[in-house]
C-alpha cells in the first residue's frame, strides 16, 4: 500500500533520484570528503569554549546574523555595494537560488563532471538540467558552453572554480565569457578558493547577474555548516524571501565569529595543505600505473589502470584509508579515484596503501 501511495503522491523525478550517501569512515583514515585534516590548537579550543559559555541556547539566534556577516564581509573582501546571504552550507544556498527561479521549461546548466548537488537539487525541484561535458583533460569546453547557453537560455549557470571533483581551475577569461553570455544568474562556486588564490569576488561590481558562493567547510569548519553567497543587493533581496528564518543556528554564528576574529591559524593550515598537496602530487606522479591530474583544490584526482579502480579502492580501504571512488559515475570519470589532502602522516599511509594495491 505504501508503494502505491508513494507512486501516486511523490513526483516521478524525485522517485528516480538516489539519496546522497556518505561512506562510514569509522576506524579509517578519512580522506574522502575534502575536509581540512587539522583541528585547532588547545589554546584556541579553550578560548572558543569560553565564548560558547556565554551563549543562551534557549533564545533564537539573530535571524540576520549581522555580526557574523560583518566578519565575513571583511574576511572574504566582499566589495562595497554588494550584499551577502548565509546558508546552512552551500547546499542550502544552491537550493534557495533554484527554488527562486523554478518555472515551466526553465533550465540549469553546468560543465560536467562537477559538484553533484547542482544536478541533484535542480532535478528535485523539477528544473531541466543540462551538463556540458568538459574536454578529455577536464578543461572547460567554452564553445560547447556558449552553445548550450544560447540554445537553453538557462535561468542559472553554475561554474565551480576550482572544479570538483577534477580539482582544476578553469580559465578566468572563459568564465568571464560565460558570465557575459548568460541571460540569467551565474553562480561561481569558490568552495576551494583558499587553496587556489583566485577569485571572482572583485568582479561582483562588474556584473549584476554574477553571484559568488563560498563555504567555511574547506578551511576547517565543516561541522558548522556555513555557506555564503555574495552579489547584487537586488538579487540577494529576492533570495531572502526564500531563506527560512533562523537558518544559521546560534552556535554556528558564535563559533564562526570567534574563529574569523583570529584567522591566522586557518591561514596557516591552508598553507600546510597546499604544501602537502604539492608533495603528494609529486609522489603520485612517480607511480607509472596512475595518471595524475593537476589540482588547485585540497584534493587530487587520479586515474587507475583500466578496470582496476574498484579493486584498488577496496584494497586501500582494507588497509585503513578511505578515499573516494568516482569510477562508478562512468564517462570521463571511469577508472578515477580522488584523495583529499590529509596530514603528512595520513598522506604517507595513503601512498603506502596505494602502492600495495597497485
Amino acid at each position: 500500500m505504501a508503494k502505491n501511495r508513494i507512486a501516486q503522491w511523490i513526483r516521478p523525478e524525485v522517485q528516480q533520484l538516489s539519496a546522497y550517501s556518505v561512506a562510514d569512515a569509522e576506524d579509517l583514515i578519512k580522506l574522502d570528503a575534502m575536509e581540512n585534516p587539522y583541528t585547532w590548537s588547545s589554546e584556541l579550543i579553550e578560548a572558543w569554549l569560553e565564548r560558547l559559555r556565554e551563549v543562551s541556547v534557549n533564545r533564537y539566534p539573530d535571524p540576520e546574523a549581522r555580526r557574523l556577516k560583518a566578519r565575513l564581509r571583511q574576511y572574504m573582501a566582499v566589495p562595497e555595494g554588494r550584499e551577502i546571504i548565509l546558508g546552512n552550507g552551500s547546499d542550502e544556498l544552491i537550493q534557495m537560488v533554484l527554488m527562486a527561479v523554478v518555472g515551466p521549461g526553465r533550465a540549469v546548466i553546468a560543465p560536467e563532471p562537477t559538484f553533484v548537488m547542482y544536478r541533484q537539487i535542480a532535478t528535485m525541484l523539477g528544473l531541466r538540467y543540462q551538463g556540458v561535458p568538459l574536454r578529455e583533460d577536464f578543461s572547460l569546453d567554452l564553445s560547447a558552453m556558449l552553445q548550450a547557453i544560447q540554445e537553453q537560455e538557462p535561468a542559472v549557470v553554475f561554474v565551480a572554480y576550482p572544479n570538483n571533483p577534477t580539482g582544476n581551475l578553469f580559465s578566468a577569461e572563459a568564465v568571464r565569457a560565460i558570465i557575459e553570455a548568460a541571460p540569467g544568474l551565474v553562480i561561481v562556486d569558490e568552495a576551494y578558493t583558499v587553496f587556489a588564490d583566485e577569485t571572482f569576488m572583485p568582479q561582483l561590481g562588474d556584473y549584476d547577474h554574477l553571484l559568488v558562493m563560498r563555504t567555511l567547510s574547506k578551511i576547517g569548519l565543516a561541522g558548522l555548516r556555513l555557506g555564503v553567497l555574495a552579489g547584487s543587493p537586488a538579487w540577494i533581496e529576492e533570495l531572502e524571501k526564500i531563506r527560512l528564518p533562523y537558518n544559521i543556528n546560534q552556535l554556528t554564528q558564535v563559533s564562526a565569529e570567534f574563529v574569523l576574529e583570529q584567522p591566522g591559524e586557518l591561514e596557516e593550515q591552508a598553507r600546510l595543505i597546499c604544501n602537502d598537496r604539492a608533495r603528494l602530487q609529486k609522489a603520485l606522479q612517480r607511480l607509472p600505473e596512475v595518471q595524475v591530474y593537476p589540482s588547485d583544490a585540497n584534493f587530487i584526482l587520479f586515474r587507475t589502470p583500466p578496470g582496476r579502480a574498484d579493486a584498488i579502492f577496496a584494497e586501500i580501504k582494507a588497509q585503513g584509508v578511505l578515499i573516494k571512488n568516482l569510477s562508478g559515475q562512468g564517462g570521463p570519470l571511469a577508472d578515477c579515484l580522488r584523495v583529499t589532502i590529509g596530514t603528512a602522516e595520513e598522506n604517507h599511509a595513503f601512498l603506502e596503501a596505494l602502492a600495495a594495491a597497485l
